[in-house]
């Protein structure tokens, strides 16, 4: 991967989706893998069974107990427990995957079914480090497959909204973006308390190795890493910046065309224990980033800031005063523009504020979409998917280097996007790409 990226970062980093022509598969029919299918990855096999052109012929879970119960939805599915075997005895057999597994091991698999030259549906974030994703986005362009990050409310009515909104210049020139997820009822993304420092026994039906892939090796502890607390850990996850900031995010960048950002900064909150221990394991409690973008013709200036806030960090209160409703939404991204605001709630329709100033403006009539189909479609020939990879590798970048600012608080990182590197703070650089575990690692 680091020679990859090397190869990559030579020139400025410049992607042209529609340079490959994409052709309907012979046979008609979407023969699809997926490689995790618990939790969400249960909720993505359903989304795909329910396109009538696909067919699931093989299924991938370390969890033998998960791996049955899907099997029990699609009878005569071909089963594996590691991903790389699928990979290899199913090569003549499928067209595509999907990727619904921890942060720390999308781009193995991505990358390794790229290779293979199949399409790709990966679950965001598209992967754990910035170094992956820029080499994976690339693999991806190259390889000219189709490819869909998880951002499935980008094909909703409201984002799609909002993005042509954004791009019509609704509220004039954008002067500031907030995001936020405050959402409450999330103590599994807040673990506290230190690592175990001694593992049980791995159940009979789970395999481990497998699951601990490229991280380090840990040992298994029930209801600290399987199923799903595994995004709190530095080691598996992005924490919730990486996972819901790529929801909240996505409408913003699409709509205004944003490019790598300048700088990056970020403050903390650790509610259990504030110490450098502490975090080196789990990501923080709350978080603040500030990202400062170059601007362009849709914005005031020539640097647009962009602000990230979770936890028991808010949005302003001045900005939260803008929304005239009881409650500010509890997810939600707010631009300010020279001529109003654009409230765009999560997994809700957009507002334009202040309401009295746009009673004229109507919705535009948009046909529903659904994020999985709009991908199945593409690789039979339709139109390019909603969030492709050379749309939302770019974005996620920018939203992993909040997680780099999160390692190193309190610290402006500047970025060069490049060279992929923090010219005035290189002690930062390291946390710009992992080594994997021996044994995990890509040729």
């Amino acid at each position: 991967m680091r020679t990859a990226a090397t190869a990559a970062i030579s020139a400025p980093f410049i992607l042209d989706a529609s340079a490959k022509t994409f052709t309907t598969l012979p046979a008609g029919k979407l023969r699809h893998a997926c490689i995790g299918v618990g939790g969400m990855g249960a909720h993505d096999l359903q989304n795909f069974k329910s396109h009538p052109h696909v067919e699931i012929v093989a299924l991938c879970d370390v969890d033998e107990d998960i791996l049955k119960k899907a099997a029990e939805i699609i009878p005569g599915a071909r089963l594996y427990t590691d991903w790389r075997e699928l990979i290899k005895k199913e090569k003549n057999n499928i067209d595509s995957v999907n990727v619904t597994v921890p942060d720390h091991s999308h781009f193995v698999i991505a990358m390794s079914a790229i290779r293979a030259g199949k399409h790709v549906y990966c679950q965001k974030p598209m992967c754990h480090d910035v170094a992956e994703v820029r080499v994976l986005t690339q693999a991806a362009v190259k390889a000219g497959v189709i490819t869909q990050l998880g951002t499935q409310i980008a094909s909703s009515k409201g984002d799609r909204t909002a993005v042509q909104w954004i791009k019509q210049g609704m509220i004039g020139k954008v002067k500031h973006a907030y995001l936020c997820s405050n959402r409450s009822g999330i103590a599994g993304y807040r673990l506290e308390g230190p690592r175990p420092e001694e593992g049980q026994p791995v159940p009979n039906n789970l395999h481990w190795d497998n699951w601990i892939g490229t991280a380090p090796m840990r040992p298994y502890a029930p209801s600290i890493y399987h199923p799903a607390i595994w995004r709190c850990w530095q080691d598996f996850g992005t924490g919730w910046s990486g996972d819901i900031g790529c929801h909240i995010f996505d409408a913003v960048w699409k709509g205004l065309d944003m490019k790598a950002p300048l700088s990056v900064t970020a403050e903390v909150q650790q509610s259990w224990q504030d110490s450098p221990a502490r975090r080196k394991d789990t990501w923080p409690q709350s978080n603040h980033i500030t990202w400062m973008f170059p601007g362009n013709d849709q914005t005031e200036s020539s640097v647009l800031p962009v602000e990230w806030f979770d936890g028991e960090f808010y949005p302003p209160e001045e900005v939260r005063a803008l929304f005239p409703g009881e409650k500010y939404p509890e997810e939600a991204a707010m631009l300010i523009g020279t001529e109003g605001a654009l409230l765009i709630p999560h997994q809700a329709m957009p507002v334009l504020l202040p309401e009295s100033k746009f009673t004229a403006y109507t919705y535009p009539e948009l046909e529903e979409r659904n994020h999985y189909h709009h991908f199945v479609d593409a690789c039979l020939g339709g139109p390019k998917t909603e969030s492709h990879f050379a749309q939302t590798g770019p974005m996620t970048e920018a939203i992993l280097l909040g997680t780099v600012a999160i390692r190193v608080p309190g610290e402006v990182l500047e970025w060069d996007a490049v060279n992929m590197k923090f010219p005035n703070q290189p002690e930062a650089d390291k946390y710009i790409r992992r080594t994997y575990r021996k044994g995990w690692e890509l040729s």
